[in-house]
């Protein structure tokens, strides 16, 4: 029987829809999914996660497990109290925030840490019901940061690997968790410890010496008998086919459409999830200093603004949305004119298509984060541009901004660098344009989510090795 790649994560890849007592299982398609369907290997591919539902009695559950397997899906099932304390709790409102360099937002529960363990052990009982020898582990980020090491305690011999999607905060954050030295033991499970960037890999390394008081060598931790890795691997998108679909009949008619209904300015377009470290207010703050500090933009470039609904039961996430509301408003009430609104702004979540469409006409894709992981709508945009024209404004903040250098680099609490920002792509030569995207296009599409994987599996390999 050939060894398994198990990959273990917050959530399975998949939406449950449930009609009457029947359910259905529909497999999702994100960049970490797509990246890890598009790794060439001989391994069985198996995934352990939350299924994002609770059944309330055993039948249900047993109903759809058949589907689960036939997907070589392993469900962890969690009560809707342990998602509240493990998953709202510890993971998105104390790690979160602390790792956004938010740390005013964090709050701090006991049945938060109590649940966080608790989730990580359920996952680790999960995991070791499938895993034989020479199956290889493969965990993602920050909610499952104790795994490692429980896992390591049961299968000292295992192949673990570790990948953090967000950023990785300095020492001096870091250190204020209550919890921190037994987060970094967890993490220490694993053989190969990795992320997005340079900044992030060296921030944990700062803080794996100032906290446990263990050296790192050339990237190497040693941990008694152990060589433990650390490295980057910035994460990437399926190049191709966010490059080829404006090529698609249904695609190009939407992206006609949008450009009709948009009418015939420029478009600034950008996507987010509803989150306080987007600086979505920020960025709209700029925007309607653009407009009245530079009048003679007024009815020639709008503001196209996607934010996906994201968590809008909790407090602090409510008030965000109604102070978008307010400024969009505002805006809006103060600048528009019978045939040119400002501000387009859509609370919803658009499927892959209309977002192919809508990256293929925006004139510049903006990117405003105080502080991100990568950011892959920076590299979406990018990929998606077919022509010459095209202009990407991007945090620097944001872990893209390392290897996209041809983009506007901007600090994203500078109101007046960001309107500064707007001047400068709003006048940019179609040439210019063109090149800078020809160079940032060379980078993503070498860089694709497939090579990530592949690349964090090989040296996976040459930690086994090594050892």
């Amino acid at each position: 029987m050939p060894m398994k790649l198990i990959i273990v994560s917050n959530r399975l890849p998949l939406t449950v829809t449930q009609k009457n007592d029947k359910y259905k299982i529909t497999p999702s398609a994100g960049g970490l999914t797509t990246g890890l369907h598009s790794l060439e290997t001989k391994m069985e591919k198996h995934w352990v996660g939350w299924p994002g539902i609770h059944f309330e009695n055993d039948i249900a559950q047993i109903r759809i497990e058949s589907q689960f397997r036939k997907h070589q899906f392993h469900p962890v099932y969690l009560t809707p109290d342990l998602v509240e304390n493990y998953y709202e709790g510890y993971s998105n409102s104390i790690i979160w925030p602390s790792s956004h360099y938010f740390f005013s937002y964090v709050q701090h529960k006991d049945e938060y840490w109590e649940a966080y363990k608790e989730v990580n052990q359920l996952f680790c009982e999960k995991t070791l019901e499938i895993f034989e020898p020479g199956d290889i582990i493969w965990v993602q980020d920050y909610q499952l940061m104790l795994l490692p090491g429980l896992l390591r305690k049961v299968i000292p011999n295992a192949c673990i690997g570790y990948f953090h999607h967000i950023p990785f905060p300095s020492y001096e954050l870091f250190r204020c968790l209550p919890e921190r030295s037994e987060i970094l033991k967890g993490l220490l499970g694993a053989d190969l410890i990795a992320f997005h960037t340079h900044s992030y890999m060296r921030h944990f390394i700062s803080a794996i010496y100032r906290i446990l008081k263990l050296d790192c060598v050339f990237d190497e931790i040693y941990v008694e008998n152990r060589v433990i890795n650390v490295d980057a691997f910035p994460m990437g998108i399926n190049y191709q086919q966010f490059h080829d679909a404006i090529q698609e009949v249904s695609i190009k008619r939407k992206a006609d459409k949008f450009r009709e209904n948009f009418g015939a300015g420029k478009l600034i377009l950008s996507v987010d999830r509803l989150d306080y470290t987007k600086g979505i207010l920020t960025r709209l703050q700029s925007f309607d200093k653009l407009l009245a500090d530079c009048p003679q933009y007024r009815e020639k470039v709008s503001l196209a603004m996607i934010v996906s609904p994201s968590r809008d039961s909790v407090e602090r996430y409510d008030h965000l949305k109604e102070e978008i509301d307010k400024a969009v408003g505002s805006i809006n009430g103060q600048y528009s004119t019978l045939g040119w609104r400002p501000v387009y702004y859509f609370y919803r979540s658009f499927k892959f298509e209309e977002l192919a469409a809508l990256y293929n006409i925006a004139d510049i894709g903006l990117v405003t984060s105080y502080r991100d992981g990568m950011n892959l709508v920076a590299k979406e945009y990018v990929a998606s541009k077919q022509g010459k024209q095209g202009v990407l404004i991007l945090s620097e903040m944001a872990g893209a901004a390392i290897e996209l250098h041809d983009a506007i680099i901007v600090n994203p609490n500078n109101i007046n660098e960001l309107k500064e920002a707007f001047v400068e792509a709003l006048e940019m030569p179609e040439s210019l344009q063109a090149k800078n995207l020809e160079k940032m296009q060379a980078v993503i599409a070498k860089q694709n989510v497939g090579k990530w994987a592949k690349d964090f599996v090989q040296e996976l390999f040459l930690s086994l090795i090594h050892i």
